[in-house]
């Protein structure tokens, strides 16, 4: 189980982060730049902002835990991971990985 220190704990490994409110959530964002990852306590879940390509190979690895947002943010690679069943590697290499999008988009 990842908890929310844990969860924090990573999001905000990478450099040039930093933790923001974002309406029921806390959002994780580069300095100045996007939101790549927010968390919601109350079900110890987090969308993780992938592009369409990563969702769909991170839903296929643990299709029960990881999943589509259901919503249009879903259809544009935004994307449930229930920190309770997932495994804290898959959780970190989304995140690296939504954290370089952030970056290539806006050099």
């Amino acid at each position: 189980m990842i908890t929310e220190k844990v969860f924090t704990a990573l999001a905000l490994s990478f450099p040039g982060t930093e933790a923001r409110p974002h309406f029921d959530r806390t959002g994780f964002k580069v300095t100045g730049k996007r939101m790549f990852a927010t968390y919601l306590d109350k079900d110890n879940t987090a969308n993780i902002f992938l592009s369409t390509k990563e969702q769909a190979l991170f839903c296929q690895m643990d299709a029960k835990h990881i999943y589509p947002v259901p919503n249009k943010w879903g259809e544009k690679g935004a994307t449930t991971f229930e920190l309770n069943g997932v495994a804290i590697e898959l959780v970190t290499e989304a995140l690296l990985s939504a954290y370089n999008e952030i970056l290539k988009k806006k050099k």
